[in-house]
């Protein structure tokens, strides 16, 4: 009864859907009020049907149903219960109903705190993410339903892949989906400008805060998973330019991009059509990335294996959703009137750079991922693009923009003398190279080109971004009122450019200073990494609730001193016959020292010799720091009191022309 009732709701989800995107697009059209405020009531109907249905599955996987298929194939009674919740989206049907409960919930969110936006404006900006609600409950109901019941019904259920079995799982992919579909936001924002013509500050006012933070739970989303990746895949790194990893990767630049060009729209009343066009790839990205997860063009430890006509209709969908929203831009965006010239010397030109290394940033992303796939579809061949073309190209583009960070700062808008504005920074430049230059000498005992070159535009973004808040707070008389009259997006913008500083940092010394080796030890022997030594106790025997674990002893010591036992375990799940790898990691801000166990030497003995991986990485916890550092900054940006006081847009398109 619960899975019919489940099921019941999304047939009623679409429905409502239907409602909420054509009768406030028509109400529109007709300049009818009435019909254009159904926009609000509806959105609301459609999260509370949605979560009714995902409740419904959530108890199924509770109490588990095995009658239905979803469940039986990623649930097991051995499964502890906070794994079979989050089992829910641990698949292709029930990861499409998660992605629909966060839809859903960002238009509900839209229809509560944006109340006073003017009518037409909000019941666009609804009705553009009713109509693409209305799509992915297509998806769902048509070829993609989590509520199928299986028949003849199955004793017991084949259990939930055991990659996702941990921690991290349970968080990341909402805080990812979280941010994917918050874009959505934006491209609906855009879908309403273009059509009522309201494209000005005020428009960039009401569209920033909920990009922004679209983009905080992508970032937390995209830390998580590499975070995840690190601890749970046993291979020592962190992101190794997957396919998937990329879909997630470029709507994150361009939302970065995006960002950046609201501000200078709601600040200058520039880049209009640029900020529109951007939100539209932004979420087009945030498709491209369903498209390749659920397709099965693709081979990728993210990836779902599912049948390749699922593929058709979302590409189908990105088409529709895509192309629609590029050629109403096309027709709509020509006619929007300028406000401004732009001036390449000032803040406002600094703010366009920015936005085409990180435009330009994710095109190399997207070619790199794409191009092995339009290869193989065209019968040119098979080709691989791997992390030495990401890295080289990344780095490349993404220096530039690190320098233009501590540039951007100390430059007024409108118009600039660029020559007098740098010169404040010219002590800071200097400490920058001096400090990159030491710390790998100071912290690791040896010198690297590499990274002194990450050290000193990490430093130099740190450095930059505090003398510019420093800068704000000796205007001041005092520093208490200094400090209380920096804007709350100011702080923001600050701590997610540290966070940048800290990551740059963390990646740096990682990639460069680290350490693998590969070694056979058996009960009592040890072996060295600089000045640590790892000694392997064997290995115990235990049970988990679901899989058996051979669990080695490794205790390390530094100078002589013991200052870690570390864990590692090889675990096998008898439901699917899986063995899997737990990596340990003993972590301080300075390093990780990482062991892994690989296979005992001989098969019959488990109490015997054991391979073993250890490696040495300095300052990865930077990398997770600077990650965590950007959430929050973005949390203090995207709730700035400004984004809670209403203004009116005026309209940029003649009344006319808005209706046309």
């Amino acid at each position: 009864m619960i899975p019919e009732l489940g099921h019941f709701a999304l047939w009623l989800a679409l429905a409502v859907g239907l409602v909420q995107a054509i009768v406030p697009t028509v109400g529109y059209a007709r300049r009818n009020l009435r019909w254009m405020s159904i926009a609000g009531a509806a959105s609301q109907v459609q999260f509370l049907l949605v979560v009714v249905s995902y409740l419904c599955l959530s108890e199924a996987f509770r109490q588990n149903d095995f009658s239905v298929a979803y469940v039986a194939a990623n649930s097991h009674s051995a499964l502890p219960l906070i794994y079979r919740l989050s089992a829910v989206w641990g698949a292709h049907e029930g990861s499409l109903l998660l992605w629909l409960l966060m839809l859903s919930g960002w238009a509900f969110a839209v229809s509560i705190f944006n109340r006073r936006l003017p009518a037409d404006i909000s019941s666009l900006v609804l009705a553009a993410l009713g109509a693409v609600s209305v799509g992915f409950l297509l998806f769902m109901l048509l070829t993609s339903n989590p509520f199928d019941r299986a028949f003849p019904i199955p004793l017991e259920g084949r259990d939930l892949n055991p990659l996702l079995q941990d921690p991290g799982l349970i968080i990341h992919p909402p805080m990812l989906y979280m941010g994917y579909v918050g874009f959505s936001v934006a491209f609906a924002f855009a879908i309403a400008a273009l059509v009522t013509g309201r494209m000005d500050s005020a428009w960039a006012r009401w569209a920033r805060p909920w990009t922004t933070t679209a983009w905080l739970f992508l970032t937390m989303g995209i830390t998580l998973g590499s975070w995840w990746a690190y601890n749970e895949l046993g291979w020592g790194g962190w992101w190794f330019w997957d396919p998937v990893e990329n879909a997630s990767f470029m709507p994150w630049l361009v939302g970065t991009a995006l960002i950046h060009s609201l501000a200078v729209t709601e600040k200058r009343g520039l880049l209009q059509s640029w900020t529109l066009l951007l939100s539209i790839v932004a979420f087009s990205l945030s498709l491209l990335g369903t498209f390749l997860v659920r397709s099965g063009v693709l081979v990728s430890v993210h990836a779902f294996a599912t049948d390749p006509a699922r593929g058709v209709f979302i590409l189908a969908f990105l088409g529709v959703v895509v192309g629609g929203g590029l050629l109403l831009y096309a027709i709509r965006a020509p006619k929007l009137v300028r406000q401004g010239e732009m001036q390449l010397a000032s803040r406002e030109g600094l703010l366009l750079f920015n936005n085409v290394f990180l435009v330009v940033t994710a095109a190399m992303v997207l070619f790199g991922t794409l191009f092995p796939l339009l290869m193989d579809a065209l019968d040119l061949g098979k080709y691989s693009v791997g992390p030495p073309y990401f890295n080289r190209m990344f780095f490349l583009l993404m220096a530039p923009l690190a320098v233009l960070v501590g540039f951007a700062g100390v430059v007024s808008w409108k118009r600039a003398n660029l020559v007098e504005s740098f010169k404040p920074l010219r002590l800071l430049a200097l400490v920058a190279v001096v400090l990159g230059i030491a710390l790998p000498f100071v912290t690791q005992g040896q010198g690297s080109v590499a990274a002194s070159a990450g050290a000193v535009l990490a430093v130099w973004v740190l450095v930059t971004s505090v003398q510019e808040v420093w800068r704000r707070v000796r205007a001041k008389p005092s520093l208490a009122a200094g400090l209380r009259s920096v804007p709350r997006g100011a702080w923001g913008m600050t701590l997610a450019h540290i966070g940048l500083g800290v990551w740059t940092m963390g990646v740096a010394f990682a990639s460069t200073f680290n350490v693998e080796k590969d070694v056979r030890l058996g009960s009592g022997q040890s072996a060295d990494i600089g000045r640590y030594e790892f000694r392997f106790d064997g290995v115990t025997h235990v049970e988990g609730p679901n899989f058996k674990s051979d669990t080695g002893h490794v205790v390390v010591s530094y100078r002589g001193r013991e200052i870690a036992t570390l864990n590692p375990e090889k675990r096998l799940y008898p439901s699917q016959g899986s063995v899997m790898t737990e990596a340990a990691v003993d972590h301080n801000p300075l390093r990780d020292l990482y062991v892994a166990m690989g296979e005992p030497i001989d098969k019959n003995d488990a109490n015997g010799d054991w391979a073993l991986r250890l490696y040495y990485k300095p300052m990865m916890r930077l990398v997770w720091f600077g990650g965590v550092l950007m959430f929050f900054g973005g949390i203090l940006a995207a709730t700035d009191r400004r984004y809670r006081l209403a203004q009116r847009a005026s309209a940029s398109i003649p009344d006319g022309a808005a209706a046309a």
